[in-house]
């Protein structure tokens, strides 16, 4: 049994293109250039992300309930705010 590192175990495939298409994801919108906001359980919480669409990573920026989502900007708030 052959052993390898973790990097040469996580090969990337194919180069695809990834796109973020709205029409697909009804509960997401997209605010500013890299941010989108979820619904999740039906509006009971919101999930805010910042995409890095260069690199296709994605960043949870906040989660928490659609009451504390009212108090918050969406285009500043950080990871543990």
């Amino acid at each position: 049994m052959r052993v390898g590192t973790a990097a040469s175990a996580v090969q990337p495939s194919a180069a695809r293109r990834v796109e973020f298409k709205p029409d697909c994801y009804a509960n997401a919108s997209i605010v500013g250039s890299d941010r989108v906001v979820f619904n999740v359980k039906g509006n009971a919480y919101r999930l805010i992300v910042a995409v890095d669409y260069q690199r296709q990573i994605v960043f949870i920026k906040w989660l928490g309930a659609h009451i504390q989502y009212d108090k918050i900007d969406v285009k500043k708030v950080k990871y543990g705010d």
